[in-house]
């Protein structure tokens, strides 16, 4: 039921995503799912909400922000529910909130921020995410502390059980493993999509706090501080049971209906006591459906700080 409440939202069809530096006016997208020859092969101009990042829907020849689409986790973080429906979950900042549960999927996201002046909660952004697996896989993507941000150099990091995993430079690049997981870069740097077979599809982008962003919203972020380098989301998912909990997972649920109040400007899920986990790889919040078959076969903890993004050791494949 779940998958064919997911399919009934809207679905954006095969497209590859065209990025282009601050500089120039507007970025473009290109149809390339040949079903639809009315656009396949066209360049469209990103909308003006999204101007130098957007996917392309080829069933109606139109191109759209990812974090618009049902799946989306951005900003401060703002999500587009499996219904459709955008609601914000703030959290707390320097804690880990789980995403997803479900009994073969566990998602956490670990958020930081800075405390508002005279607010009485964090801004808060999604640093990084660890995915658990049923067969006891444990992968982590997240973005790296940077005060100086440069688009050209990459700042994403990740690490499959433990292990960091090295990706090379430029896109198209691809890295893969025997049991169905890939991760390929959908730019020179700082983008790329994560799959795994039969599970989900993630698109993640990291991108900084300009300087202008943090005036207008009064986030108090000092140049060359920190630039608080965050992740852009957005979930696919083929597989989900129709009991998925977790802040975005209970909203492709069967009985779900949305809690959030509609027609203000910044609608709130609460709950937060719900969703805390003890650590990013930990499934344990009070919501979790997740059972892993595995004996803890790859503890993690010791070999990558989740909070940092940084780990120790080498990827296992890499190629063009």
């Amino acid at each position: 039921m779940a998958a064919n409440k997911l399919m009934n939202v809207v679905a954006v069809a095969v497209c590859v995503m065209v990025m282009v530096n601050a500089a120039s006016a507007v970025g473009k997208a290109k149809c390339t799912d040949k079903w639809y020859p009315r656009c396949y092969g066209y360049q469209y101009d990103c909308p003006a909400n999204c101007p130098y990042n957007c996917d392309m829907d080829c069933k109606t020849c139109k191109t759209v922000c990812p974090c618009d689409k049902p799946g989306g986790v951005c900003q401060d973080p703002r999500f587009i529910g499996g219904d459709g429906i955008m609601f914000y979950f703030h959290g707390k900042r320097d804690q880990d909130f789980c995403l997803i549960s479900d009994s073969n999927l566990h998602i956490n996201a670990h958020f930081i921020g800075k405390r508002g002046q005279g607010m009485g909660r964090d801004f808060t952004w999604v640093q990084s995410i660890g995915v658990l697996l049923e067969d006891g896989r444990q992968f982590y993507l997240g973005a790296k502390k940077v005060s100086t941000w440069d688009n050209s150099v990459d700042q994403l990091t990740m690490a499959l059980n433990g292990q960091t995993l090295t990706l090379p430079p430029g896109e198209g690049a691809t890295w893969a493993t025997a049991s169905g997981l890939n991760v390929t870069r959908s730019d020179r740097a700082n983008e790329v999509v994560v799959q795994v077979e039969d599970k989900l599809k993630i698109s993640a982008r990291v991108v900084p706090i300009s300087e202008e962003e943090s005036r207008v919203h009064n986030y108090g972020i000092i140049a060359g501080e920190d630039c608080f380098a965050h992740l852009e989301l957005s979930f696919k998912f083929y597989s989900l049971s129709p009991n998925v909990s977790g802040v975005l997972g209970q909203t492709y649920g069967a009985e779900y209906r949305s809690p959030v109040k509609m027609g203000v400007a910044m609608p709130i899920m609460g709950g937060e006591s719900n969703y805390v986990t003890s650590n990013l790889f930990a499934a344990d919040c009070k919501v979790a459906r997740f059972a892993s078959s595995s004996d803890d076969e790859y503890a993690i903890t010791s070999a990558l700080d989740c909070n940092s993004g940084r780990g120790s050791g080498h990827g296992i494949v890499s190629r063009r």
